[in-house]
């Protein structure tokens, strides 16, 4: 019998490329579940396959939904690796160093790649090295049938602004083991393939490899264009270039579809320019008018935004219809050693509340900072009040006040928290620096690893922290946001929020609130309700990305209201353009080519 010893798995789109191409004909109208697949991952010592080598390869064998099989092995790339890519991958020149060369392995690699679709995340990457290690070997005919998982992330997902392995694999719910480890990656990607497969097999039952094939190689359906009537372009362009709000409005003038801009020319161009996104298409189709508002800064567009919704609630809106959860940091002041706690609420109870937190476990974040970085007690009231002293006074994480009651000494650690939830603390970073340096020179390199995760952790939070040098039930500030033409101004009162010409509100309302507070007006029936607090999570979220653009006056500086305002005044800019403008769709558009 004659054996073709020829290393040729598969086709692309164009069959005449492979002269044995009706000798694998079967495996291409083999039913998806039937097909095995080889998922490849490599690392190598550059990103040039004609000049760098491979490291390490990974392969997992896969096939309707089970992994059967894997193989891992380091390679010997002869040369030394890189300190960047030691880094990056975590593989040393000794890791390397008895591993066997890339053509020792050639023969265990055909094994599994014979009678399989090779995969990949970015396979022409890990392709370019495999065939430029293959032809080094001996063997240049090496022209698998390939499924590359990127590709079909771009036809499957494209709302996903990242196509990345990791982004993909959280989007479909894939947890990784590790990353930029070959046979780790190699396992996430089969698993997402897994994913994949089993979507297209929901909408074909009868899916089978050439229609993967034909489905991921096939050109992307061209954007149907919009026709825009060129005599309103000028209309268009004389829209102002700063932020805003838009809204979509129905026959009856009803918005169904509210948006936000930081410049509503640009996104008003983006609605109406030829390649516009499906659902923009979708809603200009049914919409009649698209009336715009102009506003100072991005904050305040964010904020009548969130606030219209969902006063509004218009049908194409699925965000920001309801008060999402809000989270903070509690410390407690009517007991002796308190403990920064999670509530999903605040109240003028006499404690100290820190935040605002999107997420429970944005606020379990920091609180895993704290725990880790300050010797603040973990234990409940009912082991506090045993006064054993526990193992967390051993390692230096508590001031053991259950043994020694030392209110002084505890108190001097809640200031140092306080610092950092006020997005202090340069002396608790030396402190712990100086103690990681202490466990690396004894030798301690776990724990020093340890405590210098969680000075990286701390050093990250202090850059995100609040920029409130204040518990947010106790803050009285008034916050100017600077933005490219105009300013807010943005008043904080012990959880209530006041906006100076606000389209929303009486501007009265801000005056009214400051002269209160330098008249000693105790408001008893002002408080924070969920508006208040919805305000509130947008400012700080918004502020902490952009603190180059705003600017903090705490009030109990100041004596007057005057002479708060004369200082501001000085930074004062022009407003915004006022009023709005409206446009009936019809007008804009011709006709829809479809």
């Amino acid at each position: 019998m004659l054996k073709i010893n020829i290393f040729i798995l598969g086709v692309t789109k164009k069959n005449e490329d492979y002269p044995f191409f009706h000798i694998f004909r079967p495996m291409f109208n083999l039913h998806i579940k039937d097909v095995t697949f080889s998922v490849v991952d490599v690392e190598t010592t550059g990103l040039r396959p004609t000049y760098e080598r491979i490291i390490e390869i990974g392969i997992v064998r896969y096939r309707n939904g089970e992994i059967i099989d894997s193989f891992q092995s380091f390679v010997n790339p002869g040369r030394s690796i890189s300190t960047f890519i030691t880094n990056y991958t975590g593989i040393s020149d000794d890791m390397v160093e008895d591993a066997p060369y890339f053509e020792e392995i050639l023969p265990k690699l055909q094994d599994y790649f014979d009678g399989t679709v090779l995969a990949g995340h970015n396979l022409q990457f890990d392709m370019g090295f495999i065939r430029a290690e293959f032809q080094r070997a001996g063997n240049p005919g090496f022209r698998p049938i390939k499924v590359c998982t990127l590709k079909l992330a771009r036809r499957m997902y494209p709302f996903l602004k990242s196509k990345s392995l990791s982004n993909v694999a959280a989007h479909l719910k894939v947890r990784s083991a590790g990353a930029h480890r070959a046979i780790y990656d190699a396992e996430t990607t089969a698993r997402v393939l897994d994913r994949m497969l089993k979507a297209k097999i929901s909408e074909n039952p009868d899916f089978r490899l050439n229609d993967l094939i034909a489905f991921e190689t096939s050109a992307k359906p061209t954007p149907a264009r919009l026709q825009v009537n060129q005599n309103l372009v000028e209309t268009i362009s004389s829209v102002p270039d700063a932020p805003g709000v838009y809204y979509f409005l129905d026959r009856t003038n009803k918005p169904v579809y509210i948006g936000k801009a930081k410049s509503l020319r640009d996104r008003l161009k983006s609605y109406f320019s030829g390649t516009a996104p499906s659902k923009s298409k979708k809603l200009l189709r049914t919409a009649k008018k698209l009336k715009i508002e102009p506003c100072n800064t991005e904050l305040t567009a964010f904020l009548t935004e969130a606030e219209m919704i969902k006063a509004l609630k218009p049908k194409h809106n699925v965000m920001l219809r309801e008060y999402g959860n809000k989270y903070y940091l509690r410390m407690r002041r009517d007991i002796p050693f308190p403990r920064p706690e999670i509530a999903s609420s605040f109240d003028f109870d006499g404690n100290d509340y820190f935040g605002l937190f999107v997420s429970r476990k944005k606020a379990q974040q920091v609180l895993e900072i704290i725990d880790k970085a300050f010797q603040l007690r973990e234990c409940k009231e009912s082991e506090l009040k045993k006064g054993r002293r526990c193992y967390l006074a051993e390692i230096e994480r508590c001031t053991a006040p259950c043994e020694n009651k030392n209110q002084d000494l505890y108190s001097e650690e809640i200031r140092a928290v306080y610092d950092f939830l006020e997005g202090k603390n340069n002396d608790r970073l030396s402190l712990l620096i100086s103690k990681m340096k202490r466990l690396s020179d004894a030798l301690l390199f776990e724990q020093a690893g340890e405590l210098k995760a969680v000075i990286e952790l701390m050093l990250a939070q202090i850059h995100k922290s609040s920029l409130l040098s204040e518990p947010v039930n106790a803050a009285n500030v008034l916050v100017l946001v600077d933005g490219q033409t105009a300013q807010d101004f943005i008043l904080f009162l012990e959880g209530k929020v006041y906006i100076k010409d606000y389209l929303l509100s009486d501007s009265r309302e801000f005056f009214n609130a400051l002269d209160d507070y330098f008249a000693g007006v105790i408001q008893t029936y002002s408080v924070p309700d969920d508006e208040d607090l919805e305000k509130l999570k947008i400012c700080m979220n918004w502020m902490i990305k952009n603190k180059n653009q705003i600017k903090t006056y705490y009030l109990k500086n100041y004596r007057s209201k005057e002479e708060l305002f004369s200082l501001v005044s000085k930074m004062k800019k022009t407003a915004s353009p006022e009023g709005e403008y409206i446009f009936d769709i019809k007008d804009v558009i011709n006709e829809f080519e479809q």
